[in-house]
């Protein structure tokens, strides 16, 4: 899609979080700049994402691959709402938290930007797995994301964005492993949710 100058791309879907997006815009056959390959991380402030986020820095070192870092966003009350009660100035404070979002995440990661590595960022607005798979379209393209893992009951509510991207993503897709504090901190939330049963004394 083409980027209308003001940091908004196509139909104002994908929102960059800087005035201007860093990197070349030339596509070489590998899929990134110069062909040397292309990174898409999926960033949603969570710890596996930020985990994710740092695997695919690490990788775009090795390899000289352009890292791009993605958090989706829907409107309010999700597209459907809006269609039904279209909002303007709703849908532009939907936007700019997304972006605000993306930004805390990546200075959260590395204080900033990781030195050394040719990464773009963009908020896109679109359902999580769908949108990523959008934005994972070129030759040479590798989507990362933070491993689910979630229980039964929640897979059955929300559908794992990790399985729907692995069905229909046109390139490989790798689920990075949850890190140790991630697993510590549900470990701990879960025990926090257990309650004792009331002790009874029979007659």
């Amino acid at each position: 899609m083409a980027d209308n100058g003001a940091g908004i791309h196509g139909d104002e879907s994908t929102v960059g979080p800087t005035d201007e997006p860093t990197g070349e815009s030339t596509v070489g056959p590998g899929g990134g700049p110069d062909g040397r390959g292309r990174l898409v991380v999926g960033v949603s402030g969570s710890l596996g994402s930020l985990a994710a986020l740092h695997h695919a820095v690490a990788e775009a070192r090795r390899t000289d691959a352009e890292v791009l870092a993605v958090l989706c966003w829907t409107p309010a009350g999700g597209e459907f709402g809006y269609r039904r009660s279209p909002c303007p100035p709703l849908l532009s404070a939907c936007r700019d938290a997304a972006v605000a979002r993306l930004r805390q995440a990546l200075d959260e990661a590395f204080g900033g930007g990781p030195a050394g590595v040719r990464l773009r960022c963009q908020a896109v607005r679109g359902e999580t797995g769908r949108a990523l798979v959008r934005s994972a379209d070129r030759p040479g393209d590798q989507l990362v994301l933070g491993a689910g893992g979630r229980g039964a009951l929640a897979r059955a509510l929300r559908p794992s964005v990790t399985a729907y991207c692995v069905r229909h993503a046109a390139c490989p897709v790798l689920a990075v492993p949850k890190p140790p504090l991630q697993r510590d901190l549900e470990a701990l939330e879960r025990h926090h949710h257990v309650r004792a049963l009331p002790l009874t004394v029979g007659s």
